[in-house]
């Protein structure tokens, strides 16, 4: 009864604790994302719906709706994604099928990527993300003994990597399916997956992967630009040259907010794709090196979150939130400094778009519930681990807990 009423109190406890090392950073991204959005598209919004205000009331509004999803999910119990990871992934797989075969998918530049249901517009492949690192998370933690075993542990979450990654790629949003592919990639890696059965089918899949780049022209002509954008200034380059010459003019203190020249219809999707080179350009690599501090408190806190956590599920599924974020980071970061080929995908936090935001904060939500949790003895009672990252995450994550 006395260790009943303990534990009691210390989950009551634990409930009204929030991790002030994650919080703070993520607040920090948004309420700068916030102005960031409103400088990049004040000038487009005046032209297309003759307000200036058409695109920071809207991310001001998907904001709220974010932070709501943030504390949400920093109260409910992450454990209580383990019985919803079948019905979630389920759900993800209805979305992306009915973007193509509902009537409902909308299309711009090229892709349909988007369900449009009235003044709502949901990206499904943002939510698959989050959905597959919550069906990863619980199928490794379920079978961490046996996750060696080829048959058990790489083929199942490899075939349904491949059926969210067609959906995707039918879209088509190829950056996502990098991204998609890359996580799960990862998170079998840190899950006790064998190297070889990782790296085999990697060096495999190479090869289909070149062909698929090269076997259309406006893939093709995307990778010769990579290569040399300054050669298709005003083609396939031209979204490159733009961001390239927007963090030239910052220079090391910027332009000023609302100051940048590049947004003003030069540089294409400034507040969505591109929203990091007005970032350069009007708060210069002073303001890129303060978003950069910050999205590293993040990622540092989301491993330490995962190392840190007795539980399978919860440490899993820290890494893989974490991870998701980075890698789209990086490769939003990437893409606008012309070191990877141009992808579409939003920075997170910062860009417009409420589903990138909203799934965003949900998911550091998620981290700051594991976190709260993450130094309780009787979850590793309750919750047997089999294959404990506090164990493996000195080998497989690199970092040196004690």
């Amino acid at each position: 009864m006395a260790a009943s009423t303990g534990e009691k109190n210390r989950d009551k406890q634990t409930g009204m604790k929030y991790d002030l090392l994650l919080l703070f950073p993520v607040l920090l991204l948004v309420g700068i994302g916030i102005v960031m959005v409103y400088s990049a598209s004040s000038a487009l919004a005046m032209k297309k719906f003759g307000s200036d205000l058409y695109f920071l009331k809207k991310q001001a509004a998907f904001s709220l709706v974010g932070f709501t999803a943030l504390v949400v999910c920093r109260h409910l119990p992450y454990r209580l994604f383990r019985s919803l990871a079948y019905p979630i992934l389920f759900v993800s797989l209805l979305s992306l099928i009915a973007v193509k075969i509902s009537g409902l998918g909308y299309t711009a530049g090229g892709a349909t990527r988007w369900i449009h249901m009235g003044a709502f517009t949901f990206q499904p492949s943002e939510f698959a993300r989050v959905a597959m690192v919550i069906f990863l998370a619980y199928s490794m933690s379920k079978k961490a003994e046996n996750m060696k075993a080829i048959s058990i542990g790489f083929i199942p979450h490899v075939v349904i990597l491949g059926i969210f990654s067609y959906l995707i790629m039918v879209q088509p949003d190829f950056g996502s399916v990098v991204i998609l592919c890359m996580i799960t990639w990862i998170m079998l890696f840190v899950g006790g997956a064998r190297i070889f059965h990782l790296l085999g089918t990697l060096l495999a899949l190479l090869p289909v992967v070149w062909v698929f780049m090269t076997s259309a022209e406006y893939r093709l002509k995307r990778l010769t630009s990579f290569m040399d954008p300054w050669a298709y200034p005003s083609d396939e380059g031209y979204q490159v040259v733009h961001s390239l010459l927007a963090f030239g003019t910052g220079g090391i203190w910027g332009t000023g907010i609302g100051k940048g020249y590049q947004k003003l219809f030069y540089l294409p999707e400034p507040h969505t794709d591109f929203i990091f080179s007005v970032i350069g350009e009007e708060l210069g690599l002073i303001g890129v090196l303060v978003i950069l501090c910050l999205y590293a408190a993040i990622f540092w806190r989301g491993i330490i979150i995962a190392v840190r956590t007795e539980d399978a599920f919860g440490a899993l599924l820290a890494v893989g939130l974490t991870t998701a974020t980075a890698l789209q980071v990086c490769v939003n970061m990437c893409v606008s400094l012309g070191l990877l080929p141009t992808k579409g995908l939003t920075l997170p936090l910062l860009s417009y778009g409420g589903t990138s935001l909203v799934l965003s904060m949900a998911s550091m939500g998620i981290l700051m519930n594991i976190s709260a949790r993450m130094d309780q003895p009787s979850s590793a009672v309750r919750y047997h681990n089999p294959y404990p990252l506090r164990e493996k995450g000195k080998q497989r994550l690199g970092h040196a807990y004690s």
